[in-house]
């Protein structure tokens, strides 16, 4: 499989005054304390290994005694504000355990490991630069996928929540070959789903290090879902391809299974499944969903060249003379969007 190259150093767009307006309108910007700016100015690391020793690519960071207190008080509040109702009266059960710092990627984000120090039970949250194309990736997971996503944002400063799973790199290689062949099949049924639901809402780069698998036990067998991580790439690139996790090496052994376990016809009934869940989300967001690509319509998040490249092979694929109209990526995926549902009655599966 040739591996797909996508473009370095993703530029970070700042957030329009619209789309300002529109977090306000649906309680995503709140005041914080505490600013990414704020967390870089740490004295000194420690490289974090994992339980087998390998570089986890993050860092533990460390800043003053004087300033430390304070920045523990305010990811305190910061972790009330997501979790629960701001209320300072937990504070004092609660302990900042460690923040590391990532390097590597676009978003550099640190990750806060929040502890309960009554019971030891702890949990994570980020502390990443708004980007607005990020926003728009994490907007559109929480109204078109089954999972509903914890953020807030205030000025330049991005909160979001853990998402807890199985790293997809770490499953392919370590559980999906003890699998059993029932549990390989329902696998290879949600790969096929989540590369169709990354497709139409133009999700890119879904490496198998950018999503997890979810799993939940039921009364006579384990159920696996998968869900994406990372929103970074969210309508930028101009190849059609990178929105589509097939075609990453990374995910050449979900392929495989895929091809291995299904005939066409499941595939193409697997995605139709997707596709109409996907249009009765987009009817029960109608209006927030509306508001959402009113701000992305009018906002810059990508270059001109890959909107241009982008709108021309979506033109290819579905033969849809509307796209060669768009300008911006918010147009793109409007139509797409409205493609979608224009053929929900009768999904043409070779077209889009």
């Amino acid at each position: 499989m040739q591996d797909l190259k996508i473009s370095k150093r993703k530029p970070s767009y700042k957030i329009t005054d619209k789309l300002h307006d529109y977090l306000s309108e649906y309680n995503r910007n709140i005041k914080i304390p505490i600013f990414y700016d704020d967390l870089l100015r740490f004295q000194g690391s420690i490289v974090v290994y994992d339980k087998d020793d390998n570089d986890t690519l993050w860092i533990r960071v460390y800043y003053n005694e004087f300033e430390r207190e304070e920045i523990d008080l305010s990811l305190k509040k910061v972790y009330t504000i997501l979790h629960s109702d701001g209320n300072e009266s937990i504070f004092p059960y609660l302990s900042v355990d460690a923040i590391d710092y990532c390097t590597f990627g676009n978003s550099k984000p640190f990750r806060i490991k929040i502890r309960n120090i009554l019971n030891d039970n702890y949990t994570y949250f980020y502390v990443k630069v708004a980007d607005a194309s990020r926003i728009y990736g994490l907007e559109l997971e929480h109204m078109l996928s089954p999972y509903n996503l914890n953020f807030l944002v205030s000025n330049n400063t991005l909160i979001e929540e853990h998402i807890a799973g199985i790293p997809g790199d770490v499953f392919i290689k370590n559980i999906l070959p003890t699998c059993t062949k029932s549990e390989k099949s329902q696998i290879a049924k949600e790969f096929v789903k989540f590369n169709e639901r990354c497709m139409i809402r133009l999700l890119g780069d879904m490496r198998s290090y950018n999503y997890v698998f979810v799993t939940t036990h039921d009364f006579d067998h384990v159920e696996y879902k998968i869900r994406a991580i990372d929103f970074d790439q969210q309508s930028y690139e101009g190849k059609f391809n990178i929105y589509r996790p097939q075609f990453f090496k990374e995910n050449l052994k979900m392929v495989e299974l895929v091809s291995e376990t299904f005939q066409k016809l499941s595939i193409d009934q697997y995605k139709i499944e997707e596709r109409s869940i996907l249009v009765k989300r987009l009817k029960s967001f109608n209006d927030r969903i509306g508001a959402l690509l009113s701000c992305m319509n009018a906002d810059v998040i990508s270059k001109e060249e890959y909107v241009d490249l982008l709108k021309m092979k979506i033109f290819d694929y579905t033969q849809e003379k509307d796209f060669k109209a768009c300008k911006s990526m918010g147009q793109i995926l409007e139509k797409a969007l409205e493609f979608l549902v224009d053929n929900y009655e009768n999904v043409k599966l070779n077209r889009f």
